[in-house]
């Protein structure tokens, strides 16, 4: 059973020069626009911390909220993408402050948000051609699985995945798949910091 996450503190960037430091181990969060990322950020955390909103297109900063498991780490909130409503400058914007912290290669790993109800969409698709050519390796993380009936999911995630790739099913609103999740997290940035099993202060 994975304990749970003591969360230490949020830190915003809207732009480049306000990315911090290198340090902890980092996890990003990238998905669709609306797909559920400050939901299941929340739910990890046991807590309300990151803003959700049925707009579409409310982060529009790089949010950085550092917890404390058996080592501390970034989970690491990115402006969702395939919306449309917003400004031409606001997308390069967006664009340049994402491409300028990826290009950091800081991330040990990148949880990629998908429907659970649509499957990989046409944008979804060209983040995964993306995230391929990234140094981290990138894990599936299927949202709002309460949508569709317990009993399709098997099927679906078949279909979805071809057995090529390691993926979850969760729902923020029930919880579902979330603690195996927060598990999985865990275990990994314990294996990237060595696995010595030794907390740190």
């Amino acid at each position: 059973m994975p304990r749970q996450w003591i969360y230490e503190e949020a830190i915003t960037a809207f732009l480049e020069n306000q990315l911090p430091p290198f340090g902890l181990p980092e996890i990003t969060v990238l998905g669709r626009s609306n797909v559920g990322k400050s939901s299941l950020i929340n739910k990890l955390a046991a807590r309300s911390i990151a803003r959700s909103s049925a707009t579409p297109g409310k982060t529009r900063s790089i949010n950085f909220f550092r917890f404390r498991g058996k080592h501390a780490f970034y989970l690491v909130d990115l402006p969702g993408y395939g919306y449309s409503a917003v400004s031409q400058d606001t997308r390069r914007s967006w664009k340049r402050l994402i491409e300028t912290y990826m290009a950091r290669n800081s991330a040990i790993l990148h949880l990629h948000l998908v429907d659970f109800r649509h499957g990989y969409l046409k944008t979804d698709e060209a983040l995964r051609t993306w995230l391929a050519c990234q140094e981290a390796p990138t894990v599936t993380v299927f949202t709002k699985a309460d949508k569709i009936p317990k009993g399709k999911w098997k099927a679906l995630l078949s279909n979805y995945c071809r057995g090529a790739e390691c993926a979850f099913v969760t729902s923020a609103e029930t919880g579902a798949g979330v603690d195996d999740l927060r598990h999985f997290l865990e275990d990994y940035v314990d294996r990237s910091l060595g696995g010595d099993g030794r907390e740190e202060e």
